[in-house]
């Protein structure tokens, strides 16, 4: 009996250490790009699928697609990607980029929620043992003044390292109202307010 409830709280454990997610850095200057456009000699290449756990949830929940974007020009002149340059679906209308501070605000994780876990802290553990004359005898660990404010500082800690950063990579990549010089490449990361992925295109003015 001892050994069933000691083997429940380890399995308990283990799914509840699990629930805050990591963050695996975006490096869009490392991807692998597939999809291409180009207009009047700027070429976009693009891609969708770069989160993963809580982030990628938040994503398909919040109506939000983060997207990996290189921008290469090969004019004689400078541009801006937001003015001069501006993403399009295929039917030429204007995709919703997002501000990246807001993107961060939409997807980033709360640290705060894992305060629940300190509802554990009531938890007690009761082992019964018997002795060779047949009494039994109680023993009573409070386990939940340590697993709920664990659970709770880890998964907090976790999940606030996790979303610096995922926002120090929006802040890197900040593309938007940059100019991109003659024969300058420029990597980015971009927020559209979309439910699909749909194909982008470049339209420059």
């Amino acid at each position: 009996m001892r050994f069933f409830k000691i083997t429940l709280l380890l399995l308990a454990i283990i799914s509840l250490t699990s629930c805050a997610s990591g963050y695996k850095s975006i490096q869009p200057r490392a991807i692998n790009y597939i999809s291409t456009n180009v207009d009047k000699g700027v070429k976009l290449e693009y891609k969708y699928d770069l989160l993963y756990k809580k982030y990628e949830k938040k994503e398909k929940k919040k109506g939000v697609k983060l997207v990996a974007v290189k921008i290469t020009n090969t004019t004689d002149n400078d541009v801006m990607f937001g003015r001069d340059v501006k993403l399009i679906y295929e039917n030429e209308s204007e995709v919703p980029v997002m501000e990246n501070d807001r993107v961060f605000k939409t997807l980033k994780q709360s640290p705060a929620s894992y305060l629940l876990y300190l509802l554990l802290s009531p938890l007690n553990l009761t082992v019964t043992k018997t002795n060779a004359t047949g009494i039994q005898k109680k023993s009573t660990s409070p386990i939940g003044l340590i697993l709920g404010p664990g659970l709770a500082g880890g998964n907090m800690i976790a999940a606030s390292s996790a979303n610096k950063n995922f926002k120090t990579d929006l802040m890197i990549y900040n593309i938007y109202g940059t100019v991109i010089k003659a024969g300058e490449t420029k990597y980015g990361l971009i927020g559209i307010k979309s439910e699909s992925y749909d194909a982008l295109k470049l339209k420059v003015e």
